[in-house]
């Protein structure tokens, strides 16, 4: 990922890159023959003493688990920041965050690119134009063909272990979470979601996608109950549940509802790996063709259905054949973010809008720990108020020398 949001800050034609950081040396090399001006890190903490009076703005592409203490220490020194989704791995961190970001005035965006898009931007309006009426449900999915077997270690972690390979600082890649024993093929690269230590599972990684444009366009606050129900063999093995995410999860939140929804409270349900949305709603669109990764809206009016990357469809459409989709000028994701940063806009995925909307999904994998419980959670107080031993997975304890 972090080589994609490079490749797209240097097309800027108002941007100057001064300074890479990486722990892989291998990749660090690439990184510098993109920009072979800029001066080279192996970690962070370094680049921000080192560089602080050097740069604006920084861009954070690492594991979920180290989010958190990089963009804080960043925000501290009063610099803007552009982070990958998730905001952070734990909810704690995602409200830290999202309040310091707000206190401290700086320009943030989360890196849900897709929000830029002619696709989500669409969906938002025809939302908030109240196109299919008072919304009564919401579902999710991220059904991705092969990403199982690709990204979702079933687990648990091997007993066997070997040296990280050379130039990898295992110490700096590790971070904040628990030192273990480097593996080859299941951390880095681009494996690591899989590991509670370090990803927040499917639901964590991809709901800031397909989730964002609902949020936006029907203005949700926090919810008032989460549900998981998950993949059987997970729930039942002990040694699985103590280290990795299931391969399959349903969750279902409550909203308070509001002047878009058709009751008093709203139900938004998610849906991966073995887990579809019900029949009779992917029947909205086809069975056979509904969209692997979308959002589907069903109103009081008709429906609306968000494809992941793609543009967004009124259902049925003979219902609605009068409605053109709007003129929109094309919009770059992390463009956007320069440009907000030189004064000229203000972001997409700000952090005061996309903070409350993460820290939803992360709470979610706080259900997904505790299966088959509705979680009754006090936003203000952040409380799980039924179930307080739940509570036990909004935070974490960071590795010793890695507190912020």
């Amino acid at each position: 990922m972090g080589r994609h949001d490079l490749q797209r800050f240097i097309a800027h034609p108002n941007l100057e890159i001064v300074a890479i950081c990486d722990v892989d040396d291998e990749k660090l090399q690439k990184a510098a023959e993109l920009v072979p001006n800029a001066r080279q890190y192996k970690d962070w903490k370094t680049l921000l003493k080192e560089e602080s009076a050097n740069f604006d703005s920084i861009n954070i592409s690492v594991p979920d688990h180290n989010h958190f203490a990089i963009a804080i220490s960043a925000i501290k020194m009063g610099k803007h920041v552009y982070c990958q989704k998730p905001m952070c791995h734990d909810v704690s961190e995602i409200r830290k965050l999202t309040n310091a970001a707000i206190k401290a005035g700086i320009v943030s965006q989360l890196g849900t690119q897709h929000a830029s898009g002619k696709g989500d931007r669409t969906a938002v309006q025809w939302i908030k134009e109240g196109h299919i009426g008072k919304i009564k449900s919401v579902y999710l999915c991220s059904n991705r063909p092969g990403a199982t077997e690709a990204y979702r270690f079933p687990g648990p972690r091997p007993v066997d272990s070997q040296d990280p390979p050379e130039g990898v600082d295992w110490d700096l890649w590790t971070g904040t979470a628990p030192l273990r024993p480097y593996n080859p093929s299941i951390y880095h690269p681009s494996k690591w979601r899989a590991w509670q230590d370090f990803g927040t599972g499917w639901s964590g990684d991809i709901g800031c996608h397909i989730f964002d444009a609902v949020w936006k366009g029907m203005g949700l606050q926090a919810p008032l109950s989460v549900h998981a129900r998950v993949q059987e063999s997970w729930e039942n093995s002990p040694e699985r549940r103590a280290d990795t995410w299931p391969q399959s999860n349903h969750l279902t939140w409550v909203f308070p509802g509001n002047e878009m929804t058709e009751s008093e409270e709203l139900t938004v349900e998610w849906f991966d790996g073995e887990f579809y949305p019900p029949e009779e709603i992917r029947a909205l669109f086809s069975i056979e063709d509904y969209p692997a990764e979308s959002a589907m809206l069903v109103g009081t009016e008709g429906a609306l259905l968000i494809p992941h990357t793609e543009l967004p469809l009124l259902l049925p459409k003979s219902n609605f054949q009068q409605v053109q989709y709007p003129e929109m000028e094309e919009r770059d994701h992390y463009h956007h973010f320069v440009d907000a940063c030189l004064g000229k806009t203000k972001t997409e995925s700000h952090f005061a809008q996309s903070g409350p909307m993460t820290e939803a999904i992360i709470l979610g994998t706080v259900a997904i720990r505790e299966p088959q419980k509705v979680l009754k959670w006090d936003a203000k107080k952040m409380k799980i108020s039924n179930h307080p031993e739940a509570e036990k997975y909004l935070s974490r304890k960071y590795r010793k020398g890695w507190g912020v």
